[in-house]
């Protein structure tokens, strides 16, 4: 029994089910996600999107020379491109 300062009567006693009951009921967040892995999530969506652009507007270029084939560029740019996407609806507003 958890019971008040020993100035109150012993009416104001409860028992430890009763305080505790609706803690325990208590229940996980739906869908939610911590601040730091959605920032960390963005972060990583701006650095291989980055990246991706990158190689894709170089490799683009090697294309149109005739270096290599035209591929790789249309790959990196689609990453790049999914990456953008993926950052402004993390950024977004909710």
């Amino acid at each position: 029994m958890l019971c008040g300062p020993p100035h109150r009567s012993n009416n104001w006693c409860t028992s430890t089910s009763d305080t505790l009951g609706p803690v325990a009921d208590l229940q996980k967040r739906g869908s939610y996600t911590p601040r730091r892995a959605r920032e960390q999530r963005a972060y990583r969506l701006a650095v291989t999107g980055g990246v991706a652009g990158a190689v894709g507007v170089v490799s683009l270029v090697l294309a149109i020379a005739g270096v290599i084939g035209a591929g790789l560029p249309i790959i990196a740019l689609i990453v790049a491109a999914l990456c953008a996407f993926g950052f402004t609806r993390m950024v977004g507003a909710r």
